[in-house]
Order: C-alpha cells, then sequence, then structure tokens
C-alpha cells in the first residue's frame, strides 16, 4: 500500500470516528409531559382525546407522559363527568396565572409546563412533543414504590437542588369509556385514556431524595394503574423532570 493512500485512509477513519462520536454526544435526552385538560360535558373535547389517544399509542417507547385532567366547571352543564375533580380544575387555574392567560378552557394541553395551546391541535401538538424530546435533559427523576404499614410509600432522588420545586404524584387510569346521557355530547360513547384520578404535590423543602406518602383515588387497584410523578418549579411551572412506574 502506497504512503498516500494509507494517509487517504486514516484521514476517513478519523473522520468517521469524529462523526460517531458526535452523534453519540448529541443524542437526545429530553422529554414531554402533555397535559390535557378535558371534560365529558365539552363538546369540542372528544376531538382532543382522541388526538392524545393516538400519540399515547405512537410514543409507548418514548419519554412522553401524559396526563388527561377532567375538570369540574363543566358538570353544571347537564352532565356531570365521572372522572371529574375540582382539583384539576384548580391546576389549570394555576397554569392560567402562570402563563398569563386571562381564562381556561377546554380542551386545553400545556407541554412540560411552559406552553399552552387548543388541545385538538395535532400539528401544534406533534411539533411541541417533538421539540421537547430533541431538548437535552439536565435533571433526573428516579422514583421505586414500596408498600410500608399499609401505606404507599414513594422513594424519590433528584439530581438537582430542589429548593422552590414540587414533586407532584398522579394515579392514572390508562383508559376507560362512558355512554354520556345528557349535556352537550348526549347519546355518544367517549373513550379516554391516560385519567388522572388522584394528585397530590409534595414541597421538597430542597431535598434531593426522600419519601412521600400518597393516597390513590377509591376504586383503584395496584395492577391496573400507573403512577406518574412530575418535578415543578413553583413559581414558573415548569416541569424540568419526569417519571413514571406501574401501580
Amino acid at each position: 500500500m502506497s504512503r498516500k493512500i494509507a494517509l487517504i485512509l486514516i484521514s476517513i477513519c478519523t473522520i468517521s470516528i469524529a462523526f460517531a462520536t458526535k452523534r453519540k454526544e448529541s443524542a437526545p435526552s429530553g422529554f414531554a409531559v402533555v397535559e390535557l385538560f378535558t371534560s365529558e360535558g365539552c363538546s369540542s373535547c372528544p376531538p382532543a382525546d382522541a388526538l392524545v389517544a393516538r400519540i399515547e399509542k405512537e410514543n409507548q417507547d418514548r419519554p412522553v407522559y401524559i396526563l388527561a385532567y377532567h375538570v369540574d366547571y363543566w358538570d353544571r352543564l347537564g352532565w356531570k363527568d365521572t372522572f371529574s375533580n375540582r382539583i384539576f380544575s384548580q391546576r389549570q387555574n394555576q397554569y392560567a396565572k402562570w402563563l398569563n392567560l386571562s381564562s381556561v378552557y377546554t380542551p386545553q394541553i400545556v407541554i412540560n409546563g411552559s406552553k399552552e395551546f387548543v388541545g385538538s391541535e395535532e400539528k401544534t401538538l406533534r411539533g411541541a412533543i417533538t421539540s421537547s424530546l430533541s431538548e437535552a435533559g439536565k435533571t433526573k427523576l428516579a422514583i421505586s414504590l414500596s408498600l410500608q404499614s399499609g401505606q404507599n410509600i414513594i422513594d424519590y432522588q433528584i439530581n438537582q437542588p430542589t429548593l422552590g420545586y414540587n414533586l407532584l404524584v398522579a394515579i392514572i387510569t390508562p383508559n376507560a369509556s362512558n355512554k354520556i346521557e345528557r349535556g352537550e355530547n348526549k347519546g355518544r360513547t367517549l373513550s379516554h385514556v391516560q385519567i388522572v384520578r388522584s394528585l397530590e404535590n409534595f414541597s421538597l423543602n430542597g431535598k434531593d431524595k426522600g419519601s412521600v406518602n400518597f393516597l390513590p383515588a377509591k376504586g383503584i387497584q395496584q395492577g391496573s394503574a400507573e403512577i406518574i410523578a412530575l418535578l415543578q418549579n413553583e413559581k414558573t411551572g415548569q416541569i424540568t423532570a419526569a417519571a413514571k412506574l406501574k401501580f
């Protein structure tokens, strides 16, 4: 082999190694928390519910965390949503303050606690998820579950200072459907995914590891649900980490 050919081959190998190294370093490590505010009493919500169901199915192997909150302020208009809870309406109102909104509405989606839009806007949702997944994730949240003295305990560990942050623990029912007998969706059978059944908010008081105990919603049995935990800035609403496990 001539010296010239050898130098060319060495150069090619060097470029290949550098390219491979660059690709490894730039691998995306972001996540997307998709919070949907919806209601069975809202005629505009079923398209958003269906969209979120498609997104959930397509992203089962990626760090996309979907939480569907059924708000209660539509309940007075003819149909009481069986999954509604005033706590979820309060969370949506808190987002209105964080995001400087003049009012709340359904269907609404909030991504990573920092961006909101109409929940049925598929192109916007897909773009927001892609953008969030491509960001470099710096904060890591690890959780584990145990049963101690009849109480459900979550152990958490976080690799960042947590002063000014809260840990939110949501219990999720993977799917359900209801036949609507009154209200704007009368006569329809509505299907839902990732339904939030209970939500608890824990102040971490600067602790980067510890334990919290939580109460699951009534009627939820272990083995049929999921836990999603979120690390959220209490002043801005930004979610900096998420984790999930089977319950």
